[in-house]
């Protein structure tokens, strides 16, 4: 692709508008590990649902859904549509309890919920196999992304591709803390959104395309695997039942409260949590979680799906892809690079604001990954287990050096990986069967640290066992199943050990009641027992049947703005007018539901400050 003096000025521009503020954040950031980890637990709602959305906005992420398109069809968009019911649960159920727990990390949760060696063990061992292991996983992906997108528009190989953006990202991770991260993502943002909505308006005026009415027109004529329509939104289930259940049914009925996966996790992790702990307070921590979710599944994803859909018309075949792109590594070409490969039809200067806006896209999500897996690594492992009584200043210092580590660690990895899809549906399979545990442990005071033992152990030997028969042509079987089996035998295994195994201590328990003030029937035992009288708990605790009418108002908002959007762009009019009712009327409820929550501040608590974590 040619790229003129007019458009590397322009990207430089890009890149220097996201960069360069959080330059002055840097000597705030390097004050202690919360500060550096946590921004100080003062950041507005506004500008943590900015990061979230900002982070899970990666230079991987329009190439997955395109790869999902040409595969499945829009509908098979429900593998990761379904997590809508995860993020609308984390809002009404878990942020506020988030923020009352008062830790730096979500896994410095382990050791206020459990008690003894295994409570240690679990946030220890957590803080390595997500922090490192996973998280260089997920890096990974995403560089992948971007040394597909390099390899496109410039050339370049991959190392060269990981030697620029790390050297940019690695940087500004370690110089700036999350205060950095969450300023870059801010502007960031807004540099991607427009973008990516830029690219799908030049794929729909290509003469070949049609504009928006040639695009349905010509993709509607066309069959994709197993005979599915690629403009349904929802999938045909008479003509291909098995497709069916593994884009719609699986997701909607097990994935989202059964498997972890990192932005979309049961009860809400990772990264965000990271922001739910870093807000100023539990309204500020409801409304980012919140606004993440509308534009997480609303804003974003119908200039991709365009993209995508546009690219079946210019390059119906991987052999179109190659033809285009002669000097292009084979082994490159997959369905996830038709994105890239639609970018050679953007005009002079689009194209500097596109490689501005892939640039951000990769540094808002490997940012904050670096941020969040150094966290883990010395605020969890580090500082608990190796150094205790070091100073501020130094777990800071290695802070910056772990990512360092990381994003060389995740650069290698980067070269065993075929596609993102690929990555997305290993990630999956490997959190099968934990999600329901994440759910449960802040309603449920059976649930102990060797729950959480068993439920990663026997997921991940599951999980692996089924990729080394499968391989081996000894077990063979399509990812539906293997994914309930996997569910089934996780959930049996940590349930046994809820019973089973060591409980936590009794004083523990009441402890974290009463900071945390977890609703329900699975804390009854535990109130008695801390003296607290009912009606005292109801003064503290959530308004559980306000906050299921909050999940079901906020679902049907979300899907039904999104597939308003989605209809309206077909030009099936009355469906959307049908839709935006169902939009307005779950809006409506909605509002009075976060109105009424709100208004319930739990004598102070939502406001009230917060010490670092221990």
């Amino acid at each position: 692709m040619k790229v003129t003096l007019i458009d590397w000025i322009i990207a430089i521009v890009a890149v220097a508008i996201c960069f360069v503020p959080a330059l002055f954040v840097s000597k705030r950031s390097s004050k202690n590990t919360s500060e550096f980890f946590a921004s100080g637990r003062s950041v507005p709602w506004w500008l943590a649902g900015l990061s979230m959305v900002a982070t899970t906005f990666s230079s991987d992420t329009p190439n997955l859904v395109t790869d999902i398109v040409r595969r499945n069809g829009v509908a098979g968009n429900w593998v990761w549509w379904a997590f809508v019911l995860t993020g609308i649960a984390t809002v009404f159920f878990y942020a506020r309890l988030w923020r009352r727990s008062g830790v730096l990390t979500d896994l410095e949760f382990y050791e206020i919920r459990y008690s003894g060696t295994a409570a240690a063990a679990v946030r220890g061992f957590r803080a390595v196999y997500l922090g490192f292991l996973f998280n260089c996983l997920i890096m990974a992906t995403v560089n992948l992304a971007a040394c597909k997108i390099a390899a496109v528009l410039f050339g370049l190989d991959p190392w060269q591709t990981l030697l620029v953006v790390g050297l940019l990202n690695v940087a500004f991770a370690a110089h700036s803390g999350l205060w950095g991260v969450l300023v870059i993502d801010m502007i960031q943002f807004f540099i991607k959104m427009t973008a990516v909505i830029a690219a799908a308006y030049f794929a729909l005026t290509l003469p070949q395309v049609g504009g928006l009415s040639g695009m349905v027109e010509k993709v509607s004529a066309m069959k994709g695997p197993g005979g599915i329509n690629y403009l349904d939104i929802l999938p045909n289930f008479s003509n291909n039942w098995e497709i069916a259940v593994a884009v719609f049914i699986m997701p909607i009925a097990v994935q989202w409260w059964a498997v972890w996966y990192p932005g979309a996790e049961p009860g809400g992790g990772s990264y965000i949590a990271q922001r739910m702990l870093a807000s100023k307070s539990e309204k500020d921590s409801l409304g980012a979680v919140l606004f993440f979710n509308l534009a997480h599944y609303v804003l974003r994803p119908w200039p991709w799906i365009l993209v995508g859909l546009c690219s079946l018309i210019v390059y119906p075949q991987l052999s179109d892809i190659q033809a285009a792109y002669p000097n292009l590594d084979p082994g490159l070409i997959n369905h996830d690079i038709a994105f890239p490969a639609m970018l050679k039809f953007l005009p002079i200067g689009f194209v500097g604001l596109m490689v501005g806006g892939l640039v951000a896209a990769n540094s808002s999500t490997i940012l904050t990954h670096l941020n969040w897996g150094a966290s883990y690594l010395v605020h969890d492992f580090y500082r608990r287990f190796i150094k205790k009584d070091g100073t501020e200043k130094h777990y800071v210092a290695m802070g910056r050096v772990a990512t360092i580590m990381l994003f060389f660690v995740s650069s290698g990895v980067v070269f065993v990986l075929d596609s993102a899809k690929d990555a997305f549906d290993i990630i999956l399979q490997v959190g099968a069967g934990t999600g329901l545990l994440y759910l449960l442990r802040w309603y449920w005071w059976r649930i102990n640290a060797w729950c959480e033992v068993v439920a990663m152990i026997s997921s991940f030997v599951v999980s692996v066992g089924f990729i080394v028969l499968g391989k081996e042509g000894i077990l063979t079987m399509e990812s539906a199943p293997k994914l309930i089996l996997t569910v089934a035998i996780t959930t049996v295994c940590w349930l046994i050990a809820a019973y089973l195994a060591p409980q936590t201590d009794r004083h523990t328990l009441i402890d974290f009641y009463k900071k945390v003030h977890p609703a329900g029937p699975g804390w009854e035992v535990i109130r008695k027992e801390a003296g607290v009288s009912k009606e005292t708990a109801k003064e503290h605790g959530d308004n559980i049947p306000m906050a299921l009418l909050g999940w079901v108002s906020g679902c049907a908002m979300t899907w039904s703005a999104l597939f308003t959007l989605g209809n309206f762009l077909y030009g099936r009019i009355e469906y959307g007018i049908g839709l935006s009712v169902v939009f307005v009327v779950s809006s409506l409820v909605l509002l009075m539901v976060v109105k009424r929550l709100w208004a319930a501040k739990s004598s102070g608590a939502m406001d009230e400050p917060l010490n670092a974590g221990k």
